[in-house]
Parts: C-alpha cells; structure tokens; sequence
C-alpha cells in the first residue's frame, strides 16, 4: 500500500514558497512582508534574465561570423559590459554584486542582509532608468531578522527556470500572481482595488476583445488587467494574423497608491510588458493622460469612493457633457466612468468596469447622469454579477461595457439603440468557503452571448433568454425610469434584491451612517462660521 502523502508534500510549488513568506508575518509590519516578498521575487526573475542574455552575448563573441567576435578574454569582458546588448532586448543590466547569486553567495557570511539588498536595489535602480524609484528599498527599515530573510531568499532560490524565454516568464508571472492573490486576501484590500478576481478579470477581456491600439487603465492595481489583455492577444494572434487582423497592445496606467504602483511595474516587467507609461498618480485630480484617446478601457475602481475630487474638479470637461457627479459615494462611481467614457477612442472606443451595484439605480444627481449616458446610446452590456467574487467584501457588483457609437454602427451588425442585459447572479463556482469565481465554461457562456448579441459569425444567432439575457431599446430603459438593474429586464424577478449578507449590510450600513455624521457635523460648523462671518452668529 502506498504511503500516504503528507500535507507539505502535497502542497504546489508556490504554496510552499508561501508558506516560507508567512513566516515574515509578525516580524515584519503588514504590508511591508508583501514588498520584501515580491521585491525578492523580482531580483530573482531579472537575474536570470539578466544571466541568460549574458550566456547568449558570450555565445555571440566566440562566433567568428559575428561582429562581437573576440579573441581574447578581455575583448570578451568588454563586450559583456555594453549595457545596450541587455537593455535593447528588455533584459535589466545588473553589474557584478547586484545579481541574485552575489546575495546567495553571501547568505552563509553576511551579517546585514537587509542592507545589503537595499544597496543592491539602489544600484540596480541606477543602472536601470526605467526602474527608478520602482523597487521596494524597506529590508533596512523592516527589521526584518536576518534567519528570516535567509530561510525566504533559498526558498526562491529553488526556483528553476526553464531556458525558453517565455516559458520563464510565464513561471514567474504564476507564481507572482498567485502571491499577489495571496496578499489581496490576507490585507483585505476594500473592493479588490490591489488584485482583481482572475475570472472577473477574464470576463471583462473576453467580452473587450483588445488585440490592437491602446489599453488604459485608470486605477490599474498590480496590472491585471494588462497582463490578461496579453494573454488574451497571445492565444488569438494565429487567428487574428489569418484574418489579416492589425495586432499590437500599447498599455496606458494610473496608480495612485505607490506600493501598488510599484508592483505594478515589476509584474508587468516579469511579464515582458512595457511599463513606461503607468503612472504614480490620481487619474482623477492628477489626470497625467489628458489627452488620451484609447480603443479599450477597462477598470476597476474604489467601490462607492466619497473622496474623488469633488471640490477641485467641479468645473472639469470631464463632467460637462453628462453631468458632475455628486460629493456623496454614488458620486465616485460615476466619476470614475465619466473620466473613461471621456478617454474613449471616438472611432473605436469601448470600455469595460466594475462598480458596486448601486450604479445601476443611484439616484439624485447621478440618476440624471445615467439617464444622459443612456440617451447617448453609450449603454452596450450590463451584467449583473453573482456574489462573493471578491475577497474581501460582499457589496453586489456589476459589470458596465460602454460603446462609443460609431463602433455599434459599424460592428458586425448595427446595434445602434441597443443595450444587452445579462443576469450572471446565479452562475458561479465555489472555490473557498466565502469565495466564489467564474470557470472558464462560465465565462464563455456569458461573452459568447454578447457576441451573438453583437453579431459576431462564430457563435449562434442571438435569442433572448428568460431569466438569462435580453435585448431591449432606449425606450425600454426609458419606460423602466433608466435604472438598469438587470432583473428588470430578463424577467429574473420582479423586485430586485441586492444579496448583501444581514451582518455585511449592518456594518455597510453602520459605517456609513458613522460618515454620514462626521460629515454632518463638518458641515454645520461651516454653516455656522459662514453665518458668523456675515453677522448672523448662532
């Protein structure tokens, strides 16, 4: 009878490395183990970059065909010291004692290890523009115990990689997502503003369809959304190439948390995506892309965001043609899409974003907005989402896909007028007791009704199905007061429940109510000092 596998033995690869990073837990303050954790990881990843396109130089040099061709040992070492050879091909230069196995070599003598890899990143930070201000230099200021650190760094030194460049890269990207993953959950990030779900991730590519021009991403996290439009593009090129279809992704970010901002371009580095152009700023206030037109957008931001930047921005283009929205927290969710809708390519433009499903039916200020928005035929798919997707919060969300009209006119049919409600609410898979996520069955059912809807040749004609889809005009969500809740429209039910969980909504509702007061007292005073001011004190 075979012996029976121990937990740790049947534990991934990555699990175990986990495993090793938690350990930091405790000794090192939260979330300052996440940027040592990663911070590793990536010195890792662009050392055997950085030794394989060496090994490829070095091969170069002893090619009498080759213009590097060289004779001598010295002649060689001259060569394999041009910073170019490496940055040209994406590889990072890192000179002699800035490389992962300088720092292993030391693990048995070093005595300040969390020094010396500060040193290390600074270094390399010099020699890399592109890396400036990038790598997390906290293992000095962390305190983290040098038995720890040693233990974490042979961990990731048991990290093999394969000799094809992609297949290295796509071992790193794995494991690196499923650690990002990891810290989502453990921080209890609000909204899934560090990592968004995978699946969620998938669904919003799968029904986007980015394989040409410019992707933006407003609050972009750690760049998952990038990093899925690539793999997106990755298993349609030989599709698209037949179709004589143009190819090529130019990526456009904003991150207003700098630790994020951070992660963010190591992940996209690990995967070989340029990150010139992500940004550490509030693309709100900040706005650093003012003039960007891009073909694909796709988000998402800080459910219900209060702080947004109503007071600096209440005469902002942004919000002239569909309406500022309000200070209160439906406010942010339509901040966040007006500045989208406003980035939107006029030809080709569509975007994709997740928000808590008060959007759908928010009134006041923004029920005009919204109302705005669908007379301007933007509307092109909601979907309803099923509960807990996200790690941390159990508030109802759903997805926008917003077109710009000139795309519905000329997709494979004319959709003008159109909008596609589908209601996801009771498609999912569990995963994990509290947690949920869509399989990629599920995924495909749900785009593959959109590109019936849209006309698209490779699936089925597009039919309405009860409970399901269905596919209505602006007079119809004129008739329904435009709110666009779903149910209201597939005949799922006649009232619309939110699902939120009696102990999430308590203290949704009880948190709010606490705001609510600050606020209340905030502004009574104001009031009070302004009547002061003109001689009416109370």
């Amino acid at each position: 009878m075979a012996k029976k596998k121990s937990k740790k033995e049947e534990m991934t690869f990555e699990e175990k490395l986990w495993e090793t990073a938690e350990q930091l837990r405790g000794k090192v303050e939260v979330p300052t183990y996440k940027y040592i954790a990663l911070g590793l990881m990536f010195l890792k990843f662009i050392s055997e970059r950085y030794n394989a396109r060496r090994a490829e130089i070095e091969e170069e040099t002893k090619n009498p065909k080759d213009e590097k061709y060289s004779k001598t040992q010295k002649d060689r070492d001259y060569w394999l010291k041009q910073k170019d050879l490496y940055t040209t091909d994406g590889v990072f230069f890192l000179k002699k004692g800035d490389r992962w196995n300088d720092l292993v070599k030391e693990l048995s003598i070093e005595e300040n290890l969390p020094i010396k890899i500060d040193d290390m990143l600074i270094e390399i930070e010099k020699d890399n523009p592109p890396l400036a201000n990038v790598l997390p230099k906290v293992f000095a200021s962390s305190n983290i115990p040098n038995d720890n650190l040693k233990n974490l760094i042979e961990e990731f030194d048991k990290i093999k990689i394969d000799k094809e460049d992609e297949i290295s890269k796509d071992s790193f990207g794995r494991i690196y997502e499923f650690f990002m993953k990891k810290f989502s959950k453990t921080e209890l990030s609000k909204g899934g503003e560090f990592f968004t779900p995978e699946s969620i991730v998938k669904l919003l590519v799968e029904i986007l369809e980015p394989y040409n021009g410019i992707i933006y991403d407003p609050t972009c996290g750690s760049g998952g959304m990038f990093v899925q439009s690539y793999k997106f593009l990755q298993a349609h090129k030989k599709e698209l190439e037949k179709k004589k279809k143009k190819t090529g992704l130019s990526v456009y970010g904003v991150e207003s948390q700098t630790g994020i901002w951070r992660i963010c371009k190591m992940n996209l580095s690990i995967r070989g995506i340029e990150s010139k152009k992500i940004q550490n700023d509030d693309c709100l206030v900040g706005h650093p892309y003012a003039t960007l037109k891009a073909n694909r957008i796709m988000a998402n931001p800080p459910f219900n965001h209060r702080e947004w930047g109503y007071d600096k921005l209440i005469d902002d283009k942004r919000f002239k043609k569909f309406g500022l929205p309000s200070y209160s927290k439906p406010g942010g969710n339509y901040a966040f899409m007006e500045h989208m809708i406003y980035h939107m390519d006029d030809e080709d433009g569509r975007m994709g974003l997740v928000l808590a499903n008060g959007s759908l039916s928010a009134s006041g200020q923004e029920a005009k907005i919204r109302e705005n928005i669908v007379r301007a035929d933007l509307v092109d798919c909601i979907v309803a989402l099923p509960r807990k997707l996200f790690y941390t919060v159990q508030i109802p969300a759903c997805l926008w896909f917003l077109t710009v009209p000139a795309n519905k006119k000329n997709g494979p049919r004319n959709r003008e007028g159109e909008t596609l409600f589908i209601d996801a609410r009771n498609i999912s898979t569990p995963v994990e007791r509290s947690l949920n996520e869509f399989s990629k069955e599920q995924i495909k059912h749900i785009s593959d009704r959109y590109r019936s809807f849209v006309g698209q040749e490779d699936v089925p004609k597009y039919k309405d199905e009860l409970g399901f889809c269905k596919k209505v005009t602006i007079k119809d969500i004129e008739k329904e007061k435009f709110i666009l809740n779903p149910g209201r429209y597939v005949g799922s039910e006649d009232v619309e429940d939110d699902d939120e969980p009696f102990e999430d909504k308590m203290k949704r509702l009880t948190s709010e109510y606490a705001e609510l007061s600050k606020e209340s007292v905030r502004l009574d005073k104001e009031i009070r000092k302004n009547l002061k001011e003109i001689g009416f004190e109370i």
